[in-house]
């Protein structure tokens, strides 16, 4: 398995390109745009020369990791040699049954087909291919580079071969898989989201202001960043998403999302990737401020 293909070269996307770029293996990476496609390569360069500052890598091996990488807006061409195709675009499901249906038309055979999806059934998934078989979770957690763990999403038919196969690449990448099963959020996000979901809560009914939220999960907790400035990172379209989800998969009212994630959505205010959520990223990104509104 030395040829992969990625589809979606956002955040995500990206870095999974450039994980298996350095761990020498030919990546397509596949988006709608050249220009999305240059922005990516950017932010891989970017973040190469950064382990190069490090010395986690030095100038030949980054040179010879951004050879690795190929770019294309066909999906045809990208997806001709597949050994393993990882879809990593938006989190809704019709774009990725629209994706699935694709990948299965025009891959190999005995091409396996993941997704990155973050909660979205890989069961369900499957069923928009005729290999139910080769379909099978892999979610990376970002920043990718940097991040160890891959949550490996067995569908309700996936072959223990396509698992034992995924299993042993993740740890060629040098990451840690963990296992789990194909419900709502899967692990991950079962936990982490609810959680997620009380600080925001929490923040809406006066009981503690941002910077006091953020600094008791730090301080007391040991978490090395704080449940809202997480949700920054993360996207709050995002944490919308995999919670609607889970309210919808498990009908629990403890699922429900905060009123306040669901204004701060349909404001455009998602964190990170808008410039402002509950930070304000838009003067320093790496230092953000306390947005006005929750001062």
């Amino acid at each position: 398995m030395k040829n992969i293909t990625v589809i979606g070269s956002g955040t995500m996307g990206n870095g999974i390109a450039h994980c298996f770029a350095q761990n020498e293996f030919n990546v397509q990476l596949v988006d709608l745009s050249e220009d999305q496609l240059e922005r990516a390569l950017e932010v891989i360069q970017k973040n190469l020369d950064r382990q190069v500052t490090k010395a986690i890598l030095t100038e030949a091996q980054k040179d010879a990791c951004l050879k690795r990488i190929q770019t294309s807006t066909n999906l045809d061409k990208a997806l001709a040699n597949a050994d393993l195709v990882i879809e990593a675009a938006s989190e809704n499901i019709a774009v990725k049954e629209k994706l699935f249906r694709q990948m299965d038309a025009i891959a190999p055979a005995d091409c396996i087909l993941a997704s990155n999806t973050s909660s979205i059934s890989i069961t369900k998934l499957a069923s928009f291919t005729n290999r139910p078989e080769k379909v099978i979770g892999m979610h990376f957690m970002n920043p990718v580079p940097v991040m160890r763990l891959i949550e490996v999403i067995q569908g309700f038919k996936t072959e223990e071969q396509t698992l034992n196969q995924i299993l042993d690449l993740s740890k060629q990448l040098d990451k840690i898989p963990l296992l789990a099963q194909d419900y709502p959020g899967f692990v991950a996000n079962r936990i982490l989201l609810p959680m997620i979901n009380e600080a925001i809560e929490t923040l809406f009914q006066g009981v503690g202001g941002v910077y006091e939220i953020d600094n008791m999960m730090k301080l007391g907790m040991g978490h090395p960043m704080g449940p809202l400035q997480l949700a920054d990172f993360i996207g709050l379209d995002v944490c919308l998403s995999v919670l609607e989800v889970l309210h919808e998969g498990f009908g629990a009212a403890k699922y429900a999302p905060a009123p306040l994630l669901v204004n701060m959505v349909q404001a455009g205010n998602l964190g990170v990737k808008s410039g402002i959520g509950f930070y304000d990223y838009r003067t320093d990104r790496r230092n953000p401020t306390i947005a006005t509104q929750f001062l």
